[in-house]
């Protein structure tokens, strides 16, 4: 099936612990590249979340943002720094005595320096969090690629109506090539007798010889069977399972190539023009499979 690299998704998830909300974008990239934007305390996730978003998507830029709160307070742990606080209450009371003052020392005073009461987030179970955070990944993912399906369908549906065109552009050039040699055999021959006196007689053994070498250069049979083959190709890779987007773009590289070879060689106006057109129709095709993954 054919998918897009365009897709976004969000998923949410808690345990009573964690309260995860998570956000997926992807967009055109040449290779799989996963940018995480998460938490430093959950940094030692990160592997984990690559490997399953590449198990779901194999090429384009994805852009993660993983927002985490704390609903329980048993997830903060506060300590009291008592040997500091006994530190800070001694040295006040030096103050007192040595200027003189009569102040009394309040528990305000004390907490009013710092360190004294510090708070950090307790040591949490690994396989807890990561449980809760895969369930909002897997959610977001499944948005993503979703999106991602009714995209690629519309990409795909748009490259087989061009392929249609260059196929049926390709049955002209295929009906008008062996006429080429035929108006060319004739052009010449009434180009000669108008240079020629009409008492000289043509020497048919030369003419023909010219025709066979021009008929020789320009014939452009086995361009047109291979980008018939490469048309095959192209339509049949459209429904295979597996990431195409890169085999599709060497199919058309492959089409362009035959293409621009008949170009040059039929010398004829009108396959000019039909060449002119399929390049058209190819160009707009590899704009769509760039987005193809």
């Amino acid at each position: 099936m054919i998918k897009s690299m365009t897709g976004f998704g969000r998923g949410e998830s808690t345990n009573g612990i964690h309260n995860f909300s998570l956000e997926i974008k992807t967009v055109n990239h040449r290779y799989n590249d996963i940018v995480l934007k998460i938490p430093k305390h959950l940094n030692y996730l990160e592997e984990k979340i690559k490997k399953r978003i590449k198990n779901s998507i194999n090429r384009g830029r994805v852009e993660v943002y993983i927002n985490l709160e704390y609903i329980s307070k048993s997830s903060i742990d506060v300590k009291v720094d008592m040997l500091l606080a006994k530190a800070y209450k001694t040295g006040v009371e030096t103050i007192k005595k040595q200027l003189d003052i009569k102040d009394e020392v309040k528990l305000a005073h004390i907490l009013s320096f710092p360190e004294i009461i510090t708070t950090e987030r307790k040591e949490m179970d690994e396989d807890i969090t990561w449980d809760c955070l895969k369930t909002a990944l897997d959610m977001a993912l499944e948005k993503v690629i979703n999106m991602r399906k009714e995209e690629g369908n519309i990409l795909k549906k748009d490259m087989e109506s061009q392929i249609v065109k260059i196929e049926k552009m390709m049955g002209e050039i295929e009906i008008r090539s062996p006429l080429v040699v035929e108006e060319y055999k004739e052009k010449l021959k009434n180009r000669i007798e108008e240079l020629l006196d009409e008492d000289y007689n043509l020497d048919e053994e030369r003419l023909n010889n010219e025709i066979a070498f021009f008929a020789d250069r320009s014939d452009i049979n086995e361009e047109i069977v291979r980008v018939n083959s490469h048309i095959r190709q192209f339509i049949k890779t459209l429904e295979e399972i597996e990431p195409v987007g890169r085999k599709l773009d060497f199919i058309i590289q492959e089409m362009n190539r035959e293409v621009n070879t008949i170009g040059s060689k039929a010398n004829d106006l009108v396959i000019g023009n039909y060449v002119i057109d399929i390049k058209s129709e190819l160009e707009k095709i590899r704009e769509q499979a760039q987005n193809v993954e």
